[in-house]
């Protein structure tokens, strides 16, 4: 394995790109060469020897770019490492406990045996776009529950066995 790691995301108001942002900046900062870029715009992941695929959290279903992404690149997602992650409890849920992956999210782990799933906490602030997310914003329970230190914590072990997997050939 040479190093080169994809992070797709799926994301409507951008909070998940920006803890796509920080995953890919701890894999460069352990030493992989790695790109977030959104799901939908990824033809191809031949390119790369391991992928993170994060998607927000929408009404209990994984955003529909990670969705498709995982659907049209299945075959060459389950031959290489794959991890997931979810963003999206408005709440410090997530930074309390384990949140396991919705159903749609545990089945793509299923099917491409991918090695983890993580749910963070969500952001959604004041400018969100969609009705439904401008009605939870202007009802006082949006805000921002990333918690960037658990987030590139979580990366880091990701990278760790990355380069267990490089050390081992």
């Amino acid at each position: 394995m040479t190093g080169n790691v994809l992070v797709a995301y799926g994301t409507t108001n951008g909070s998940t790109a920006q803890i796509a942002e920080a995953v890919a900046a701890v894999l460069r900062k352990e030493g992989f060469t790695s790109e977030a870029l959104p799901a939908g715009s990824v033809t191809r992941v031949t390119p790369y020897d391991a992928v993170v695929v994060g998607g927000g959290l929408y009404a209990g279903r994984w955003h529909k770019d990670a969705r498709r992404f995982v659907r049209r690149h299945r075959r060459e997602l389950a031959e290489r490492p794959l991890w997931l992650f979810s963003s999206g409890p408005l709440d410090a849920s997530a930074s309390e406990r384990d949140i396991p992956p919705v159903p749609g999210v545990k089945r793509a782990m299923t099917r491409l045996d991918a090695r983890g799933h993580v749910t963070f906490g969500g952001c959604l602030e004041e400018g969100a776009k969609g009705f439904i997310a401008r009605k939870i914003v202007s009802s006082g329970k949006g805000g921002d529950f990333r918690n960037f230190p658990e987030i590139e914590a979580w990366a880091a072990r990701v990278a760790g066995e990355l380069a267990e997997a490089r050390a081992t050939g």
